[in-house]
């Protein structure tokens, strides 16, 4: 029989192979750290799915370096996957913008622009009157979801650029004002998906 490809083992083994592990090792840390965090914002159908596929790449990644002990470019393979998919996992994280946070922001001067350009973009607003250790301030608290947090920071460093802030997750929310003209969730955070069952 003639055969297609002269394939090298040896090429196989230091090279292919690693690859290999190292691209699996990639797919699976990414798809747990976006499964954790839609098991941290309450979505439970979606995240065992991706859970499942995680084990499974990462069952294909472990027994190959089983079967390759003597291998110890499989085991920077798999230590450099495990870096990377850390990696994008926080990127696509970041380019998926789930969930919504709370904005706390305390300016330093007068925030009456700042609350009436919130207000213009249908952002619910809360006003409060706190004291710090300078002095007495105003608190403003806002939900928005987090793909629109760099467009709020931009505005609070254009009204008040001085104004301390901090932003935190929330894992749900109920009544209240939000902004409407939202762009689409994917379709996992929409209908069935959502469903925090």
């Amino acid at each position: 029989m003639v055969h297609l490809f002269n394939f090298n083992p040896d090429i196989f083994t230091w090279v292919v192979l690693p690859i290999l592990i190292f691209l699996a090792r990639i797919c699976d840390v990414s798809i747990g750290t976006i499964r954790l965090i839609l098991v941290s914002k309450g979505y439970k159908v979606i995240a065992p799915v991706l859970g499942f596929f995680e084990v499974i790449i990462w069952i294909l990644a472990i027994s190959q370096i089983m079967q390759h002990l003597n291998n110890v470019v499989c085991y920077i393979a798999y230590g450099g996957g495990f870096a990377m998919g850390n990696f994008v996992g926080i990127i696509l994280e970041e380019k998926l913008s789930l969930g919504t946070v709370i904005f706390r922001i305390i300016p330093k001067d007068d925030s009456s622009e700042l609350i009436l350009w919130l207000k213009s973009q249908n952002y619910g607003v809360t006003l409060i009157d706190g004291e710090g250790s300078l002095g007495k301030v105003k608190v403003i608290f806002s939900i928005l979801d987090r793909k629109n947090i760099d467009h709020v920071v931009s505005m609070i460093n254009h009204f008040n650029p001085h104004s301390f802030y901090s932003i935190e997750d929330v894992r749900s929310v109920s009544e209240g004002i939000f902004r409407k003209n939202q762009t689409p969730r994917p379709f996992y955070a929409n209908s069935f998906w959502n469903k925090k069952r």
